[in-house]
C-alpha cells in the first residue's frame, strides 16, 4: 500500500499522518457502542481473559464488561470514586480511588485495600492514572483536579507529579518532576520506556526506565496532551482528547479514530486475543477492531 500523508488538526496543532504498510485498524471494522448512559467514563484495564473493567467516576461505580457475553455490568459501587485502573501481576485490580486521595488494590472477590495513601504525611493531589512494569512496581501520576465531593479547596502538595511504589512495598517514591499536569501514563512490554503525558503542557515525555523504576533523562515525545493512554504490540503509543491519535514509536501520527463525542478520556485494548480497542468516550464505551494487540509485559 502506498504511504499517504494527511494534515490533520488536533487540539490546535498539526501532524503530519502517514499510514503503516499494513493498516492497524480491521479492515472493514466500524466503531461499535458498547454502552452509554454513564456520567463520565474512564480508566479502562483488561484481564487476563479479556474482560475490560471502566469507571464511571461522578456515580462511584466500576463496571465490567464480559468478553464472553459481550454485556456489562456493575462490578463494585460505591468504588472510592475511582479514576484509572490498572491490573498488577498477580490479578488484582489497582485504582486511583481519588474519594480520599488513595491508591487501592481490588482482589478479584471485590475485596479492596488501600496501598497508599499519603506521601511524607501530605495527601496525594489525586491519583489519576496508573502502570505496572514487569516486575510488579507501581507507577501513577497525580494530577490536582478539585472534585466537588472534596472538603479540601486546595492541594496539600507543592507539585503535580509522578510517583512509584517498588513491589512488595509500600514505600512511594517520586520518580518524575516538572509538570503543569500529569495524566496519562503508559509503559512499553519491554520494560525499557515510560510515556507519561503532561495535559497541562500538551506535552507527551518518553524516559528511559532504568533499576529500581528510577527514570533517566526525558524527551519530548509529541507536541499534544492526552488524558488516557495505551500502547499496542507494534509499538504505536495511543493518546486521547479529541478522540484516539495513533502515533509510531518514533513520534509520528499514523492514524486518527474520531469518536463523535466531546471527549475521549481513555482507552486500552480487551478481548480474549486483546485485538479490540476500548474507548470510554464522555457518557459512553465504544470498541474497534483492530489488526494489533495489546500488550501487558
Amino acid at each position: 500500500m502506498k504511504s499517504i500523508t494527511l494534515l490533520l488538526a488536533i487540539v490546535g496543532m498539526s501532524f503530519s499522518c502517514t499510514t503503516q504498510p499494513k493498516e492497524i485498524i480491521a479492515k472493514g471494522a466500524e466503531l461499535v457502542l458498547v454502552a452509554d448512559g454513564y456520567a463520565f467514563t474512564e480508566g479502562p484495564a483488561s484481564d487476563q481473559a479479556g474482560n475490560v473493567y471502566f469507571t464511571d467516576q461522578p456515580n462511584n461505580s466500576i463496571l465490567k464488561w464480559d468478553e464472553k457475553t459481550n454485556t456489562v455490568s456493575t462490578f463494585m459501587k460505591p468504588a472510592g470514586r475511582a479514576n484509572g485502573l490498572y491490573f498488577d501481576n498477580k490479578g488484582n485490580l489497582l485504582a486511583a480511588a481519588d474519594e480520599k486521595n488513595e491508591l487501592w488494590s481490588i482482589a478479584v472477590d471485590k475485596s479492596s485495600k488501600v496501598l497508599i495513601n499519603q506521601f511524607k504525611n501530605n495527601k496525594f493531589n489525586g491519583p489519576n492514572d496508573i502502570w505496572v512494569d514487569q516486575k510488579g512496581g507501581v507507577y501513577f501520576a497525580d494530577p490536582y483536579y478539585q472534585r466537588p465531593y472534596w472538603e479540601r479547596k486546595e492541594p496539600e502538595m507543592d507539585s503535580q507529579l509522578v510517583y512509584y511504589v517498588a513491589p512488595n512495598s509500600s514505600e512511594v517514591k517520586i520518580t518524575a518532576i516538572d509538570f503543569v499536569r500529569p495524566n496519562g501514563i503508559i509503559g512499553t512490554s519491554d520494560g525499557k520506556t515510560l510515556y507519561i503525558a503532561d495535559i497541562g503542557d500538551e506535552k507527551i515525555y518518553s524516559y528511559p526506565i532504568g533499576t529500581n523504576g528510577k527514570l533517566g533523562k526525558r524527551q519530548i515525545f509529541t507536541n499534544m496532551g492526552s488524558d488516557g493512554m495505551t500502547i499496542d504490540n507494534q509499538g504505536n503509543v495511543y493518546l486521547t482528547g479529541d478522540g484516539v491519535s495513533i502515533f509510531d514509536a518514533k513520534g509520528n501520527l499514523i492514524e486518527h479514530i474520531a469518536i463523535g463525542t466531546d471527549w475521549t478520556a481513555n482507552v486500552t485494548f480487551g478481548g480474549k486475543e486483546q485485538n479490540v480497542l476500548f474507548i470510554t468516550a464522555s457518557k459512553a464505551v465504544y470498541k474497534l477492531e483492530m489488526n494489533v494487540k495489546g500488550v501487558r509485559w
